[in-house]
């Protein structure tokens, strides 16, 4: 069976329903801790660092970092819920950031605006044409001052497909169950999330596409955005527990330099 996906279901995906079937991956202050762990690590941020936080969702790697005393962070994302909750979280927490909702393609940032930037979680590989990604690297680029770094975490493609698993459940608490149907094709990933709520019947029943990428191919994607200085760590997972978290498994981090 086929999985048809419309191109544009990245508008409309990350709402409250997918902070309720990708929580344990994106609600966990523990799983945040780990991976912001790494991030200052690979990076050496240090305070006075400027700190872009591109396809930030709701904000909770620039939070971890202002605690930690990196201050100067910008969030940005596409989806109008996440950004507003981030926007409330931070009020909130008293964590002076600023809130963006753009594309990470165009960001309408200025030039030059940031020593670091990073995509966490998974988020390139949704547009179906190609370029879409390079686009978002030239803009990251773009948006870093010279000598300054990116830093992308993504899925490690050579190793979903040696775990690939065409069909996945969970649950959450005593009311949600989450199902996911998947189909690997050569380089993406198509997969239809049905939501159910034992009280409340069908929540969400969506498709959605994520391109993959190998440690070799984001290296060259990497080279042709003129990156430098590349180097790609794989086989990272912030997850304690075994288990099938998608996208969210067996993560590989790419880190750049602007010339």
């Amino acid at each position: 069976m086929s999985i048809e996906v419309e191109p544009d279901w990245w508008r409309t995906l990350f709402d409250d329903i997918y902070l309720i079937t990708d929580a344990r991956s994106v609600c966990d202050p523990d799983i945040t801790r780990a991976e912001v762990d790494l991030v200052c690590r690979l990076l050496d941020l240090q305070p006075g660092h400027r700190v872009l936080d591109l396809c930030g969702g709701h904000g909770r790697h620039s939070m971890e970092l202002y605690r930690r005393g990196i201050t100067d962070c910008t969030l940005l994302d596409y989806s109008p819920f996440l950004v507003d909750r981030a926007k409330e979280q931070a009020r909130k927490q008293e964590i002076m950031m600023d809130c963006v909702r753009a594309d990470a393609r165009h960001t309408g940032l200025p030039s030059g605006s940031f020593d670091d930037v990073i995509i966490m979680g998974n988020s390139l590989g949704y547009g179906k044409e190609t370029g879409w990604d390079l686009r978002i690297l030239l803009e990251s680029r773009r948006l870093l001052c010279t000598g300054g770094l990116l830093l992308i975490d993504v899925v490690d493609g050579s190793c979903m497909r040696e775990t690939f698993n065409p069909c996945a459940w969970h649950e959450i608490g005593e009311d949600i169950i989450v199902c996911r149907l998947r189909e690997l094709l050569r380089n993406r990933v198509n997969a239809r999330e049905i939501v159910l709520s034992k009280e409340r019947g069908l929540l969400r029943d969506q498709t959605y596409s994520i391109r993959f990428y190998r440690p070799s191919s984001l290296k060259r994607l990497f080279e042709r955005a003129g990156l430098s200085d590349i180097e790609v760590h794989t086989d990272f997972s912030p997850h304690r527990l075994d288990g099938d978290y998608g996208c969210m498994n067996n993560r590989m981090i790419c880190i750049g330099r602007k010339r």
